[in-house]
């Protein structure tokens, strides 16, 4: 089969890989659509040690099940999945709460990802879909889960309810964009996007319509927002975050650009800001999230590109020298 693999820090090269077999209570998915995450750059830059050379990224996939060896799952059936593969029997798995799972692993990171036109899984992490859901659509649902995951933990923390509350979402990539749909879509008529490339900001004015901000000419207004959304998780940002929140509001980062950085702690004591972070999603939100797609709570998708796989060097040089406006490129193998 074929598939892109990483070779080198920025780099990516498609080969032919032996086809996958699947093994007990796996089955093989012949891969439709697969999405470039902000974290299969990260490891394109070379920044992730976790993703080493030789390895098929990708993790935000719909295809459809070739071979099974699996009770249940036929051959033919269409299911995108959780690419976060849980134990089942820790303290957080038991709670629901399998992203925190301590013993997970991963599609994309310790095992081939869907950058390929095959790949094996374990069916107990496909989530179901509507069998005649557009593949576009159904590659969404992993970021689009991450989007309604963070929203859904912010929502317990904030005093007000959320649709009175002036919002501000950090990033205007496809997590932030998705945000910002699901936002306009909760009834959040005060909405700002703080995004640096232009071609971004013009996306997302045209897609979610609301107020779009450019942090490299003005910082967003000191004390202004109730909820702040950092989708890009940035040193600048996380700073950004902390000044724009009024005292009493909630910040909630979801990036993970720099790993480390000093944050206000005198403000957000006096403040009382609420500072929460969150990881991906959990199987309950992947099945809300399908269905949410399925009934068009994130628009028309009109923004997202397609590509197909032989041309994913190219989408990963276009993102990383932000000479695309598409908040999310789909590779069609």
């Amino acid at each position: 089969m074929k598939a892109l693999v990483y070779t080198a820090p920025g780099h990516v090269e498609l080969q032919q890989r032996p086809d996958p077999e699947p093994a007990a209570g796996e089955v093989v998915l012949r891969i439709e659509a697969v999405g470039i995450c902000g974290s299969d750059l990260h490891a394109w830059h070379g920044h992730d040690p976790r993703r080493k050379p030789g390895l098929v990224l990708g993790h935000e996939f719909v295809g459809t099940i070739e071979q099974s060896a699996a009770p249940g799952f036929a051959p033919g059936l269409r299911f995108t999945g959780n690419p976060l593969i849980a134990c089942g029997r820790c303290d957080w798995c038991v709670q629901g709460r399998n992203n925190l799972c301590a013993n997970r692993t991963m599609v994309g990171m310790t095992r081939p990802g869907a950058f390929a036109e095959r790949m094996s899984l374990p069916a107990a992490s496909l989530i179901e879909m509507p069998q005649q859901m557009p593949a576009v659509a159904a590659a969404l649902t992993e970021p689009a889960a991450t989007a309604w995951h963070a929203i859904n933990l912010s929502q317990r923390a904030l005093v007000r309810p959320l649709h009175e509350c002036r919002v501000l979402v950090i990033g205007g990539g496809a997590i932030g964009l998705l945000a910002a749909l699901l936002l306009r879509h909760l009834g959040v008529a005060a909405l700002a996007v703080s995004e640096a490339n232009p071609l971004r900001r013009e996306a997302v004015a045209r897609h979610v319509g609301c107020a779009v901000l450019d942090p490299r000419a003005a910082a967003p207004a000191e004390s202004a927002y109730e909820f702040v959304l950092d989708a890009v998780g940035a040193a600048a940002t996380r700073t950004q975050a902390l000044a724009a929140v009024t005292p009493g509001g909630v910040v909630m980062h979801v990036g993970l650009q720099d790993w480390a950085s000093e944050i206000d702690m005198r403000r957000l004591t006096l403040a009382e800001i609420t500072l929460l972070g969150t990881y991906t999603y959990t199987t309950a939100d992947l099945r809300a999230t399908v269905a949410a797609l399925a009934r068009g709570v994130f628009g028309d998708l009109s923004w997202v590109e397609q590509r197909p796989l032989v041309q994913g060097q190219q989408a990963f040089v276009d993102l990383d020298a932000g000479r695309c406006a598409a908040a999310k490129i789909v590779l069609l193998p």
